[in-house]
């Protein structure tokens, strides 16, 4: 199957889902951004869906850990597209490799990190969309390299965006898989 392009050779993405048109998202395409560990690439956004979920691409560097956290209002669907990731959901932890499927429902804590050598890839899926402006947001602080500024602004848009950081389990987790935390 051959991707549809336009005249000049790039993929095709539409604006919205305004048609009953479907449209392409090309590989590569979407904004990026970095948060010291973790690369997180928009491929569909809130005003391309009407709001009704967004999808994201993450690529985890070695031995770094996504803080636990807990979102009130979002589901997240992970598809791990390369590598190996650690997951902790509520209580459980277990590995995923390429080609699982995670389910990380609102209202349950979860954490994530790559405890290989290898970089790990994922496309995240998250009902409702609207939480990838915390990453774009959280970027701007990433991008200054002072972690207490960027552990200060994680904490101002967990308000913003009603996330929970139950901290208690980094320590644990950092010791236990030899993690550093994104952004460290």
């Amino acid at each position: 199957m051959t991707a549809v392009s336009n005249q000049g050779g790039k993929p095709m993405a539409r604006e919205t889902f305004g048609t009953s048109a479907g449209f392409l998202v090309g590989t590569g395409e979407g904004a990026e951004v970095l948060l010291g560990g973790l690369a997180v690439r928009f491929k569909l956004r809130a005003g391309q869906t009407a709001g009704r979920l967004s999808i994201t691409e993450a690529t985890l560097d070695p031995h770094r850990l996504v803080p636990p956290h807990v979102h009130a209002d979002e589901d997240e669907y992970t598809y791990v597209a390369a590598g190996t990731i650690g997951v902790r959901v509520a209580d459980e932890e277990f590995e995923a490799t390429r080609g699982c499927y995670l389910v990380k429902p609102r209202g349950v804590a979860h954490a994530f990190w790559n405890p290989t050598d290898e970089l790990a890839r994922t496309v995240e899926v998250v009902v409702p969309a609207g939480f990838e402006a915390f990453f774009e947001e959280l970027a701007a602080a990433s991008a200054t390299g002072d972690a207490r500024h960027i552990q200060q602004r994680r904490a101002d848009l967990a308000v913003k965006y009603r996330l929970g950081y139950p901290t208690e389990l980094v320590p644990a987790l950092k010791a236990k898989y030899g993690l550093k935390l994104i952004g460290e």
